[in-house]
């Protein structure tokens, strides 16, 4: 399977992936622009300009949006992330017109009813006000704002209570004026799809797409900071990172590799040393978190308060011994398990779709899966030292706790153990 990719009028770009043996078609659009791209003052105006898509457009309300399309098995969604935004219906092929049709509806005709805007005002406060209330999602949040502390990935994608309160009508249509243009938008489908026709749909609709600005984005400088934030919760919930490789980096697949091997299951390192043989947690795991400039890696887990110093002192050690500690074995293991991810990735219709727009995003391209699972195969256990050499030379580690306890060894201790 490859992708087939056109560069249509106004710059709108178009790809396919037609995957044998699929019954449906998953379709969508993606803009280059996210949370990272508000302006001072719009904190969680991306998202809720995600929420107010399918609200009704000059010739739809959004009921008619959601009778369409749900009349004919089809399955509506979008999100909003730090570097895009996505709108998506998986529908079956020969309905493919109508799902396109719908999308630059509502992304190019989109009314916004003052009505629709409270009421969608009113979810996203609830959506809130929930994330508040979990621990293990706060603590992520946290974490982003230690980590790049007065850049915009350091801030909430959500937006917060004040900021979503006060967004009017002329505000989120300022954001879509701003970014939702063709030279912004990629059109992408896999699955029974066929380029030509794709393409001829698009084509309908190149008249009435607006331009719009490239997203004015400047590379966030690494704090290293540190939030602890005191609950009385029955456990403590633990994230440390430091600063990575970004995901246009070459080191990319090798620190994907070293988090697979270092806590990315329940052979590895981190499960194994820190829950099996010690009990010190319950749900421990690594994470690479890439963006186009910039990228973290770090682990989370959640623990009892007292024993957090232990659990960060024994994942240090774990790290700092895959430097000398590390087989061949190990290494083939973990390969094996991203070769598999990878390539098992093949039979999601939507999954395809998602990968393929967000290598045009950062890479202007797309590389076949079997491509990527061979630079994965090419790797060896000295890439795997390269990139731990990388993440623990220079920076102070990020901190983020939310727990029962402030009682957290600090920031510049564990950059000692880690260096």
């Amino acid at each position: 399977m490859s992708a087939q990719i056109s560069t249509l009028e106004g710059g709108l770009t178009v790809a396919s992936l037609n995957m044998p043996g699929a019954h449906s078609v998953n379709v969508g659009i993606w803009i280059k622009a996210g949370g990272r791209d508000e302006l001072a003052g719009e904190n969680g105006i991306a998202h809720m300009l995600e929420h107010m898509a399918f609200k009704g457009t000059n010739s739809r309300t959004a009921r008619d949006i959601a009778v369409e399309v749900e009349s004919l098995g089809g399955y509506m969604n979008a999100h909003t992330a730090r570097e895009e935004t996505a709108y998506y219906i998986r529908i079956m092929p020969e309905h493919m017109p109508l799902a396109v049709d719908v999308l630059f509806d509502i992304l190019n005709d989109s009314t916004m009813p003052e009505e629709e805007i409270e009421r969608e005002r009113g979810v996203i406060l609830q959506e809130i006000g929930q994330s508040l209330d979990t621990p293990d999602d706060v603590v992520f949040e946290n974490f982003s704002a230690a980590s790049y502390q007065g850049h915009k990935l350091g801030d909430s994608i959500l937006g917060t209570a004040e900021s979503v309160s006060g967004f009017s009508r002329d505000d989120l249509a300022r954001f879509m004026a701003r970014y939702y243009g063709s030279d912004q938008m990629i059109l992408c489908a896999t699955g029974a799809v066929r380029h030509d026709e794709l393409i001829a749909q698009a084509e309908r609709h190149l008249g009435n797409i607006r331009q719009a600005e490239m997203p004015k984005r400047t590379v966030p400088t690494w704090t290293g900071g540190r939030i602890i934030e005191t609950r009385k919760l029955e456990q403590s919930h633990v994230i440390v990172g430091l600063s990575a490789p970004a995901a246009t980096d070459g080191d990319r697949y090798a620190m994907m590799l070293l988090s697979n091997l270092y806590g990315g299951g329940m052979a590895s390192r981190l499960f194994q040393q820190v829950r099996e043989q010690r009990g010190l947690c319950y749900s421990i795991f690594s994470f690479a978190q890439m963006f186009s400039d910039a990228g973290v890696f770090g682990i989370y887990a959640g623990t009892a308060a007292e024993d957090v110093d232990e659990m960060l002192t024994v994942s240090c050690a774990a790290l700092q011994d895959m430097k000398h500690d590390i087989s061949d074995d190990e290494v083939e293991r973990g390969k094996s398990q991203m070769r598999a991810a990878i390539l098992m990735g093949q039979e999601s219709v939507s999954g395809m779709t998602d990968s393929m727009a967000r290598q045009l995003l950062l890479f202007g391209h797309v590389r076949a899966p079997q491509d990527i699972a061979d630079s994965v195969n090419a790797l060896g256990k000295d890439d795997v030292v390269r990139v731990i050499n990388r993440l623990t030379s220079h920076a102070t580690p990020a901190v983020s706790v939310i727990g029962p306890s402030d009682k957290v060894m600090s920031n510049d201790r564990l950059k000692g153990l880690l260096a």
